[in-house]
């Protein structure tokens, strides 16, 4: 285990080199294809079980729905009116973990009100919020417990809701989480662990010897996305865990034919959830909201200085890459929003919009992906066939030495990565010996010893509560703001020292960066050397969350961002300067989006600002505006 776990320009190296160096007579134990969420949890699992290990990520970890979420650890409130109790017990369990162990740092309860409209609600949602504390038993010492309110303490504690709108409410608690860093903590610790990490590194191909349906599969081909170089990579198990990209990787044969489609791999729908990002004073209550809709539930989520309010559930048919959200997305929040707000909500008040896609395993008998019976433009905001479909996961072996795992949600991506592995160790036709044969080097027969993640705490939960009792000292020392260090340790955990460090090591990254108040320069240089970033996006986007949380999405901040890090990342200046420049007409594109009539027209604002150019995208020829 290396002393930090740093995922810096030279760990990168280091791990293509590793993957370069595999042999038939040599592989990796383990192969994990997709940076996700859950690809970053099979990482972890394999390495601490004592498995050799690389995680490789096509573009940047937590780049798709990791870090498009609700942001929230939760256990499906809504999924016990549909019956899944297994799913809500699992949930609630894994939340509990990882508030109270794995990452508390990042992890932490939120008050929700649930306003009651009408008489007979008291007892049907009462009943079943008290179903799901109970069902939490065992783990509800880190959440308080549900209660009941009359109008007077609703008023009080939410006094933005309409009067009209409530006769009173439940309080109950979940957790929220920042998901694109517990991805970027949880790839980290794999690192410490052992694992291989790299980003920008596709799978192009399974690899099969002999017939495939045989033998199976004996390692991929991954393609360098930054030099262009294809490595074989040679593994005794690889673990799909790519989400909506489930099924786009074809076999090769040895006599280099492909399969595009390999049969016995699960179907996958993807289904787009929109948020809304407002500010905190737009709405005035000391509590998150969930609202009952037509179709499923919209939640009003506190965040910092602002609302995340979504989301929405609907078929999406284009590629998957760029998700974005339309004119018709925005207006349908809004609408819903507004039904209980006593101030009504603008696309003024709009700061900032996020659109992910949900990985829902098509039953079995589907001729369609759901949802295809209606036109893109017709689709409702909430589609009942993706609404409607569990959240639950699957994992499936449609070769020997593949494994797939996809579904679920990001609460229970620890035990979705503990089933996979538990499911690609033992399943049969393993080439060669060693551990995933049932016995060790030695022939001991010890096997593959259990996953051990449950109370694994991630690098920044490792001595998070000495961190926190030490905040004022840290300030102090540091000559930081003690706000400034408090919102480095709910970021960084027990990490924040490093930012820190780089900070008094020099002043001018104990700067903050342009627009983004609270954020420090230095948080920058850290998101390379530390964290993987390899752009000015992987930097203010998923690790600096300006993307949603800034009023210009981190435009202002791009210059500085490109600047600091390009040394690092071996720029010259004229490259700096373009890759500022992308970040900018990306943020306009993304803010572009928001005026599409349809998913098609708002991907192709952003595909058009990936080949930087908005103005000839938009429709008609106009420049896109923020």
């Amino acid at each position: 285990m290396t002393a930090t776990g740093a995922l810096g320009p030279a760990s990168r190296d280091h791990a293509l080199a590793a993957l370069a160096a595999t042999t038939p007579e040599h592989p990796l134990d383990v192969l994990v294809i997709g940076g996700g969420v859950v690809g970053a949890g099979t990482a972890l699992d394999t390495a601490t079980r004592g498995l050799s290990t690389a995680l490789v990520e096509a573009t940047d970890y937590a780049w798709g729905t990791s870090s498009r979420s609700s942001k929230l650890v939760h256990g499906g409130l809504r999924y016990l009116e549909m019956l899944d109790f297994p799913l809500v017990h699992e949930a609630l369990r894994e939340r509990g973990r990882l508030v109270e162990d794995i990452a508390p740092h990042l992890v932490r309860p939120v008050p929700f009100l649930y306003p009651l409209s009408k008489p007979w609600e008291r007892p049907y949602v009462g009943a079943g919020v008290a179903l799901y504390d109970g069902m939490a038993a065992g783990r509800t010492g880190h959440l308080p417990v549900h209660k009941h309110l009359g109008r007077a303490a609703v008023a009080r504690m939410a006094p933005g809701l309409k009067p009209e709108a409530y006769l009173g409410a439940i309080r109950y608690y979940d957790a929220q989480v920042d998901d694109a860093r517990l991805v970027i903590e949880l790839v980290r610790t794999a690192a410490a662990h052992g694992t291989h990490c790299a980003s920008r590194a596709e799978v192009t191909a399974y690899l099969g010897a002999g017939s495939a349906s045989e033998e199976g599969i004996t390692g991929v081909e991954v393609l360098d996305r930054e030099s262009g170089r294809r490595l074989t990579v040679h593994a005794r198990r690889v673990i799909n865990a790519t989400g909506v990209w489930t099924g786009s990787i074809p076999l090769r044969h040895p006599n280099g034919t492909e399969e595009p489609v390999i049969a016995g791999m699960p179907r996958v729908t993807a289904a787009k959830g929109i948020h809304l990002v407002v500010p905190r004073d737009r709405f005035t209550s000391t509590s998150g909201l969930i609202l009952r809709t037509e179709k499923s539930v919209l939640f009003v989520i506190p965040w910092g200085r602002h609302w995340i309010i979504g989301t929405t559930d609907t078929p999406w048919r284009e590629a998957v890459d760029q998700p974005a959200a339309t004119s018709g997305d925005i207006d349908y929040v809004l609408e819903r929003a507004n039904a209980v707000l006593t101030t009504p909500l603008t696309r003024a008040d709009v700061i900032g919009v996020f659109a992910g896609l949900r990985p829902l395993v098509t039953p079995a008998g589907e001729d369609q992906p759901l949802g295809d019976t209606a036109a893109p433009s017709e689709a409702p905001a909430t589609s009942p066939a993706t609404a409607k479909v569990s959240r639950e996961h699957v994992v499936a072996t449609p070769l020997p030495g593949l494994t797939v795992v996809t579904g679920g949600k990001l609460t229970t991506y620890r035990t979705m990565a503990a089933d996979a592995v538990d499911a690609a160790v033992g399943s049969a036709g393993a080439r060669g010996t060693g551990p995933l044969t049932g016995q060790d080097e030695t022939g001991s027969g010890e096997g593959v010893p259990a996953s051990c993640t449950a109370e694994l705490p991630l690098l920044g939960a490792q001595g998070w509560t000495p961190a926190w009792n030490r905040r004022l000292l840290l300030a102090s020392e540091s000559g930081l703001p003690a706000a400034t260090v408090e919102s480095l340790l709910h970021r960084y955990g027990s990490g924040a020292p490093e930012v820190i460090a780089l900070a008094v090591a020099e002043p001018e990254l104990a700067e903050e960066l342009p627009g983004l108040p609270g954020h420090l320069a230095a948080e920058a240089v850290h998101a390379v050397t530390h964290e993987g970033a390899r752009s000015v996006q992987d930097v203010l986007a998923r690790r600096i969350r300006a993307v949603f949380e800034a009023d210009d999405a981190g435009a202002a901040a791009a210059e500085s961002v490109a600047r600091r890090v390009a040394p690092l990342l071996g720029w010259d200046a004229e490259r700096a300067s373009a890759e500022a420049e992308r970040y900018r007409q990306w943020t306009q594109a993304q803010r572009a989006t928001q005026d599409a009539a349809t998913d098609a027209e708002a991907q192709d604002l952003l595909l058009a600002s990936s080949r930087g150019s908005v103005r000839d995208a938009s429709r008609g020829g106009r420049p896109a505006s923020a």
